[in-house]
């Protein structure tokens, strides 16, 4: 199938992307316990929330519904961290994009959904990272390629699942991300200017947790 050209979208612009009820039925699915779904599936709302609002602040030139999709589909793979009693794992939790773009691939959806999920985590891993951290992934760049994976991966760094979930200020995340080197440092904030930053007070008062 033909995709699109525009540069830095290279997605099948008849794609047919996932509505809101049918993720949450994924979730449901995939969910081990009532509590791993709570924890997960509200974080994903929470991502489109940050998103969304930053869409809108920055009027950013970005497929607002793919970037939804892709906020709600991103954390599926921390099911796959359970075991089979409902415990999580998260010793290995660096696994969980990978293993989300497995469950998304298995379930037929198309590589730039299943990209969400392997494309997120921290500022982007290169092919370096995973072999001078000795990761357990296969050896491969997991960065952002289009407007919408870094919108996506920007948006996450707002919100941890930690206990309890919190919402993360900019300065919070900088100062985490900074323990990493200074390329992940000028990582964020090349993010941060491009796209801006989230008022987050009023997300935390909705759903009710503390922002550090």
């Amino acid at each position: 199938m033909a995709t699109e050209q525009r540069p830095g979208l290279r997605y099948d612009r008849r794609m047919r992307v996932p509505d809101d009820d049918e993720i949450r039925a994924l979730h449901q699915r995939h969910a081990p316990t009532p509590e791993a779904f709570d924890l997960v599936h509200t974080h994903c709302r929470i991502i489109w929330d940050v998103a969304a609002q930053l869409i809108a602040r920055s009027a950013l030139d970005v497929d607002a519904d793919l970037v939804r999709a892709g906020c709600l589909l991103h954390d599926v793979g921390v099911y796959r961290l359970y075991d089979a009693e409902g415990r999580p794992d998260f010793g290995q939790y660096i696994r969980h994009g990978v293993l989300g773009h497995d469950l998304l691939r298995e379930e037929g959806y198309p590589d730039a959904l299943c990209r969400f999920c392997s494309h997120h985590t921290g500022v982007g891993l290169t092919r370096d990272d995973v072999l001078a951290q000795n990761l357990p992934l296969p050896v491969a760049d997991y960065l952002a390629e289009t407007p919408e994976e870094e919108l996506v991966m920007y948006a996450d760094k707002f919100h941890s699942k930690s206990t309890p979930p919190v919402f993360l200020t900019a300065d919070t995340y900088a100062a985490r991300i900074a323990r990493f080197g200074p390329s992940k440092t000028e990582s964020f904030k090349r993010m941060r200017q491009a796209l801006g930053t989230p008022d987050l007070p009023p997300l935390a008062a909705t759903y009710g947790y503390t922002l550090t």
